[in-house]
């Protein structure tokens, strides 16, 4: 990409698509089907692992940087729940992952000599303090090249501590079977990115796999599926919350009708019962009335 493609591109990705009115230069936003929502979100694992062995090739939906920057905007005013979109896309990617680690673990298993249960602990002990190696002295390197250096020095210094144990484990390994089948290559499959490694593997060999493109951009797909998955499942349980309080609140207003619908009734049968009494009392008296005026007339 030439220098004016790369300007290009990072005004796209800073402005969006309206920078200088270039709005006819876009057919479609954001929003529309043919936009990857996982590049949206920074996690489309056909950018991630572009270039590694398991490059899958150009995402078949649209990736655009201006496009982004336009999400990037509306997500601030309304939640679009891409991340829906983005976790269904990483799951799928993940689950077709561990099948293929699985598959490749029954292959081993199939080809490779089988170990009794006490000797492959003592493997899986070498294989773990051989890859503790390689990503401790990948995690090194990379703080020297941002010029941390103390911080660097002092993984170097645990690097060192790891060998030792890795050193007795080899022993305690070879010791345990013959030398014909201890020199044969045991391998194991990363369980991030599938890869093959090898019991014999030295530690430039395994740094560079650790801190390989490969290697991290599976960490990388995995933490942001991990990431995900957590959001969504606030947002369910927060929605469940809301849904729990509105119905709270609508059965409160359900029974406070019902209290004043009762005090309403109670009101008009005491108010009927009290006419009834004042009409009762009105007839008791015009009839004492009366009587009392016939006795005067038959006095007279």
């Amino acid at each position: 990409m030439s220098a004016h493609d790369q300007m290009r591109a990072m005004l796209d990705q800073l402005m969006g698509t309206g920078r200088n009115g270039e709005t006819s230069r876009y057919q479609v936003q954001f929003n529309d089907t043919k936009v990857c929502k996982s590049f949206l979100l920074y996690c489309c694992p056909h950018d991630i692992l572009a270039s590694t062995r398991m490059d899958i090739g150009e995402c078949p939906k649209i990736h655009d940087n201006a496009l982004r920057a336009d999400f990037e905007k509306a997500q601030q005013k309304f939640d679009h729940y891409y991340d829906v979109d983005a976790t269904e896309h990483l799951q799928a990617f993940i689950s077709d992952c561990d099948r293929r680690t699985e598959s490749a673990r029954k292959r081993l298993l199939e080809t490779q000599e089988e170990l009794t249960a006490e000797v492959a602990e003592k493997a899986n002990a070498v294989h773990e303090l051989a890859e503790k190696i390689g990503q401790t002295l990948a995690k090194a390197e990379e703080l020297g090249a941002q010029g941390l250096v103390d911080d660097s020095l002092k993984l170097m210094g645990e690097i060192e501590e790891l060998r030792k144990k890795k050193s007795e484990a080899e022993d305690t390994y070879r010791n345990s079977m013959p030398v014909s089948s201890y020199q044969q290559q045991k391998l194991r499959v990363c369980d991030v990115c599938s890869a093959y490694l090898g019991i014999h593997d030295n530690d430039r060999r395994l740094a560079d796999h650790f801190g390989g493109k490969l290697h991290l951009g599976f960490i990388k797909i995995r933490e942001k599926l991990t990431e995900l998955e957590k959001n969504y499942e606030e947002r369910h349980e927060a929605r469940r919350k809301f849904d729990e309080q509105e119905r709270f609140k609508k059965e409160d207003k359900r029974s406070h009708r019902s209290r004043s619908t009762d005090r309403s009734d109670r009101h008009r049968r005491s108010r009927s019962r009290s006419r009834h009494s004042r009409h009762r009392s009105r007839s008791r008296s015009r009839s004492h009335k009366r009587d009392r005026r016939d006795r005067d007339r038959r006095r007279y």
